[in-house]
C-alpha cells in the first residue's frame, strides 16, 4: 500500500467519526495549550528581570572595591593594567550627609568627587547641561530639583502623604520641589558628620552645569551630587578643621571597570577575585537569576505535562474504539496480505494526526492568549492597585524553543497513547475478524 493510500485510509476512518475525533484533537488542544500558556509565564517574568537589569546597568561594567577604605597606588596600577578592559572610573563617595541650600529651600544627599573625563565616556547622556570645566562645577542628579524643598513643599508632602497613606498608597513628593531649571544656578553645601549631626563644616559654594540622566527604575529617586576629584584635599580640609576628633574615613573609593566587550567580563572578574578585589558585575546577577528561571520554568512544563498527559486519556479511548469497530477491516487487510506493520503504522499515524492538529491549534491559542494577557493585565492591575509599574512587565512570552519543547510533548504523548491500540490491531486474528460481522 502506497503512503497516499494509507492517508486516505486514515483520513476515510477519521471522517466517519467526525465527532468523537474533534472531541479528542480539542483535549489534546487544551492539554498542549495549557502547558504552553503556563510555562510562558515563566519566560516573560525572565524577559522583563533581564530587561530590567540591562536597562539600569552595563553588562560591561564591573564594579571593584578594596578592603580598606582608600586604594592604594599599587592597587590603582593593578586595576589599570588589567587586561582587556576600556575604561577606568574612579568614583570616591564622601563619608559625610551633604547639605544643600538654594534660596529658602535645602536638600540631603551623598555627594561623589571623580574624574569627569572619565565619567562622560561611561555615563548616560545628560538630561541637561554639560559636564563641568571647572573644579567649582558640579552635576546633579535626575531628581535633585524635586528633593529641593522649603517649609511650604514639606508641609505640602507631609498633608498628601498622609492622604495616600490612608487610601493605602504612597506620594513621592513629584508635585513639590523646585520647578525651575537648575544649569547656571550657584548652590552652598556644607556637610555633616555622621557621628555628629548637630554640627556642620562651612559652606562651599557650587555652580550646577549639568543634570544627570533618568533613572532607569521608575522608583528610584536619584538626588546625588558629583564633584571634580580636584577638590577632594580642599574638602577633607575643611572637614577635619570641623571635626577633628572624626574617627572614620572621609573618603570611601571604588572602581568601575568597563570591560571592551561582554566576553571579557568573566575573566576580568576572576583575575581581580584572584588578586583579592571585591567585584560585582551585572553579569552574575544574570547568571544567578537564570539558574532560578530555569527550575521555575521545568517546574511550570512539568505541570502543563501532566495536562497533556490527561489529554492521552482520550486519545488512547478514542484509538481503543477505533479498533473495536474496524476489526472486520483489520480481517480484510490481513487477508490480502497487509503486514502487521503497516497495520500498526495505519493506526499510529491516525493517533499522529490528532497530536499534530492538536497542537497546532494549541499554538495559534497560547500566542493570542499571550498577546491578550500582555495587553490587558497591566490595564486590570492598575485599575485594582493604583500603580503604573506593570506596564514594563511582560506576563507572556513564547519563545520558538518553548513551541518546540510543547511540540513534543505533545506529538510524542499522542503517538505513545496509540501504540497499544495499535498493537492490539495487529494481534485480531484474520478468520475471528471476518465472521464478526459476516
Amino acid at each position: 500500500m502506497r503512503f497516499s493510500d494509507q492517508i486516505d485510509f486514515v483520513m476515510q476512518h477519521i471522517k466517519k467519526n467526525k465527532l468523537r475525533v474533534f472531541m479528542t484533537v480539542l483535549a489534546a488542544t487544551m492539554g498542549c495549550a495549557f502547558l504552553i500558556v503556563l510555562a510562558s509565564v515563566g519566560f516573560g517574568l525572565q524577559q522583563s528581570v533581564e530587561e530590567d537589569i540591562l536597562s539600569n546597568d552595563s553588562v560591561t561594567k564591573i564594579e571593584v572595591q578594596s578592603s580598606q577604605a582608600q586604594f592604594t597606588a599599587e592597587e590603582v596600577a593593578e586595576i589599570q593594567a588589567v587586561e582587556h578592559v576600556q575604561t577606568v572610573l574612579k568614583i570616591t563617595n564622601v563619608n559625610a550627609e551633604a547639605q544643600s541650600y538654594f534660596e529658602d529651600r535645602e536638600t540631603q544627599s551623598n555627594l561623589y568627587v571623580t574624574n569627569f573625563n572619565d565619567l562622560e565616556k561611561v555615563a548616560d547622556d545628560l538630561s541637561a547641561g554639560t559636564y563641568p570645566t571647572a573644579a567649582n562645577e558640579i552635576v546633579v542628579g535626575y531628581h535633585f530639583a524635586q528633593t529641593l524643598l522649603n517649609d511650604a513643599d514639606s508641609k505640602a508632602i507631609e498633608e498628601k502623604s498622609k492622604a495616600a497613606q490612608a487610601n493605602g498608597d504612597y506620594y513621592d513628593g513629584e508635585d513639590e520641589g523646585y520647578k525651575e531649571s537648575l544649569i547656571g544656578k550657584e548652590i552652598e553645601v556644607a556637610f555633616r558628620s555622621y557621628e555628629d549631626m548637630s554640627i556642620e563644616t562651612a559652606r562651599q559654594t557650587f555652580k550646577i552645569v549639568g543634570v544627570l540622566a533618568k533613572p532607569a527604575y521608575e522608583w528610584a529617586i536619584d538626588n546625588k551630587i558629583y564633584a571634580a576629584d580636584t577638590v577632594a584635599p580642599a574638602l577633607e580640609e575643611m572637614f577635619v578643621a570641623t571635626f577633628p576628633n572624626q574617627q572614620e574615613e572621609l573618603f570611601y573609593d571604588r572602581f568601575e571597570i568597563y570591560a571592551k566587550s561582554l566576553e571579557y567580563v568573566k575573566p576580568i572578574l576572576e583575575e581581580l577575585r584572584d588578586k583579592g578585589y571585591g567585584v560585582f558585575s551585572v553579569t552574575e546577577q544574570l547568571e544567578e537569576l537564570n539558574v532560578f528561571f530555569l527550575v521555575l520554568k521545568a517546574g511550570l512544563i512539568f505541570v502543563g505535562t501532566i495536562a497533556v498527559l490527561i489529554a492521552s486519556i482520550g486519545i488512547f479511548n478514542t484509538m481503543t474504539m477505533a479498533v473495536t469497530e474496524r476489526t472486520r477491516e483489520i480481517g480484510v487487510l490481513k487477508a490480502i496480505g497487509a503486514s502487521p506493520k503497516l497495520i500498526q503504522r495505519l493506526f499510529l499515524m491516525e493517533s499522529t494526526f490528532i497530536g499534530v492538529v492538536g497542537t497546532a491549534i494549541a499554538v495559534a491559542i497560547s500566542y493570542a492568549v499571550s498577546i491578550t494577557s500582555n495587553a490587558l493585565l497591566p490595564v486590570i492591575l492598575e485599575a485594582t492597585t493604583g500603580e503604573e509599574s506593570f506596564n514594563n512587565i511582560q506576563f507572556s512570552a513564547i519563545p520558538w524553543q518553548l513551541v518546540v519543547i510543547a511540540a513534543v510533548i505533545s506529538i510524542g504523548v499522542a503517538v505513545i497513547s496509540g501504540v497499544r491500540p495499535a498493537r492490539k490491531a495487529t494481534k485480531i486474528e484474520v478468520m475471528q475478524a471476518l465472521r464478526q460481522e459476516a
